[in-house]
C-alpha cells in the first residue's frame, strides 16, 4: 500500500513513512529496485553489456544518495522554514518512498520505449521528491520544497555525470 501511496504522491503515506521508524528498510529496498531498474531499462539506450547494467545500477544509486544527503543539507541548514524539525532518517525514509516511479524504467528495456520511460519516471520522481520533502521537513510552502529538490536535483545530476565521465563504459 505504502509503495502505491508514494507513487499517487500522497501526502499522507509521506506523513506515516516519517513517523515509522520500521520503514527505513523497505525506503532503501525501494532506491535499491529503482536502481536496479534502471540498469535494466538502459538496455534500451543501446547499454546492454551485464557491465554496463551493472555500471548505471550503481551509478543510479550513487546518484539517488548525493541527491539524499543534498537535499537534507539544503532542506535543513540552508531553506529550513521556522517549524521545520527533521533529521537524517525521517528524511531518508520519506525520499526513498519517492524512489519509487523509478522502478518502472525497467520498461526501457522494451524497445523504443527507454527514452520515454526514463523521462516519464524523472519527472515523477522529482514531483514525488518534493511531495516528500515538504512532508519530512514540515514546509508550508511547496515552492520552498521545489527550490529544495531543485537545487539538489541539479547537483546530484552534475555529479553523477562526472562519476560517469570519469569511470564510466566508453561509449560507442
Amino acid at each position: 500500500m505504502r509503495l502505491i501511496g508514494a507513487m499517487a504522491l500522497d501526502p499522507v503515506t509521506y506523513e506515516e513513512v516519517e513517523a515509522d521508524r520500521s520503514a527505513t528498510g523497505q525506503a532503501m529496498l525501494v532506491v535499491v529496485l529503482s536502481s536496479v531498474g534502471a540498469g535494466i531499462g538502459a538496455r534500451g539506450l543501446g547499454s546492454g553489456s551485464p557491465q554496463s547494467m551493472v555500471f548505471i545500477s550503481g551509478l543510479s544509486l550513487i546518484a539517488w544518495a548525493s541527491w539524499a544527503l543534498l537535499t537534507y543539507q539544503i532542506g535543513v541548514r540552508l531553506l529550513p522554514e521556522p517549524e521545520t524539525r527533521s533529521d537524517v532518517g525521517e528524511l531518508l525514509r520519506t525520499i526513498g518512498f519517492s524512489a519509487a516511479p523509478g522502478m518502472l524504467r525497467i520498461f526501457g528495456i522494451v524497445p523504443g520505449a527507454a527514452i520515454p520511460a526514463f523521462a516519464v519516471t524523472a519527472v515523477w520522481m522529482l514531483v514525488a521528491m518534493v511531495v516528500a520533502v515538504r512532508q519530512a521537513l514540515d514546509y508550508k510552502s511547496t515552492a520552498r520544497a521545489v527550490a529544495v529538490c531543485g537545487i539538489g536535483w541539479a547537483l546530484a545530476v552534475a555529479i553523477a555525470v562526472g562519476i560517469g565521465l570519469v569511470f564510466g563504459p566508453p561509449v560507442s
